[in-house]
């Protein structure tokens, strides 16, 4: 039995998978990429070493990125999704039948080709007609844009090569291309394990965006698994959906849009460093 140690380096502990097949094994000019087979989770990509996604678990991480801010948001016709070349957040984006264009920001050409032939289950939405495809630098592209409705960042690691998506700069220019309504959401890493990402990154927006708020989510295969989400707005207090549930989720409804935020207490007890672990 061939197995494959995932290489977490900000991480202090180590998962291990047994594969059953390797798909596809290569590199592009921004990583390695692996894909395979494991019988407990299904089809698994794998970037430098990091787990990224396995089918059995993928939509407990793209549900949660997704649908809290597209609800909080009382129309969201125009939005951009930032990394996510797998597809999994542009497929739940397009679950919405009121977006009108939604545009899919990779740097990496080869993520999007081996997610296609490797990953249908997520990469489903790639054909949608309401799509466009961008391959480039994130940061850049979101500067020439305005009037997004929301803007969704789906990064690799903030510690690694995704850290200029987690600078004031680039905050300032997400707020800058977002309309009077726009919502803006990140994944901010482990709780348990990167409390003072967390925290970073809450501070970071705070000094750009009027509203700024913390939510979590147990992530099966993510170092840490309790894994937090950072999330801006313009207006709307993202604790309370504007929008009806549009159903067919799996694991989100508005129940646990409600839920998932961080008590107050204890957001304010975190953000002050009053607990620590």
């Amino acid at each position: 039995m061939i197995r494959f140690m995932e290489n977490e380096p900000f991480s202090p502990i180590k998962y291990l998978y047994d594969v059953e097949k390797i798909l596809y094994k290569g590199k592009s000019p921004y990583q390695e990429i692996l894909v395979f087979e494991s019988g407990d989770f299904g089809r698994v990509l794998v970037l430098d070493d990091i787990v990224q996604l396995t089918e059995r678990d993928e939509f407990f991480y793209h549900e949660m990125l997704t649908h809290i801010a597209m609800h909080t948001h009382p129309n969201p016709r125009k939005v951009a999704v930032i990394g996510g070349g797998d597809g999994g957040c542009i497929r739940e984006v397009l679950r919405h039948r009121c977006v009108e264009k939604a545009y899919l920001i990779e740097i990496d050409r080869k993520v999007v080709e081996i997610s296609r032939q490797y990953l249908p289950f997520v990469s489903c939405a790639f054909e949608d007609p309401r799509l466009e495809i961008h391959f480039c630098d994130g940061a850049e592209f979101i500067k020439e844009k305005k009037g997004l409705d929301v803007i969704i960042v789906d990064s690799t690691d903030a510690i690694g090569m995704a850290r200029s998506l987690y600078s004031e700069e680039f905050f300032g220019n997400v707020k800058d291309a977002l309309g009077e309504e726009g919502i803006y959401v990140s994944h901010s890493e482990s709780l348990g394990f990167h409390r003072e990402i967390v925290i970073e990154v809450q501070q970071g927006l705070k000094e750009i965006f009027p509203i700024v708020d913390l939510y979590t989510f147990p992530i099966p295969t993510y170092p840490g698994n309790w894994w937090s989400f950072a999330i801006a707005s313009m207006r709307h207090d993202p604790r309370t959906p504007l929008r009806q549930w549009i159903g067919g989720t799996r694991i989100y409804d508005g129940e646990v849009h409600r839920w998932c935020f961080l008590p107050p207490g204890l957001y304010k007890r975190i953000m002050e460093k009053e607990i620590s672990w």
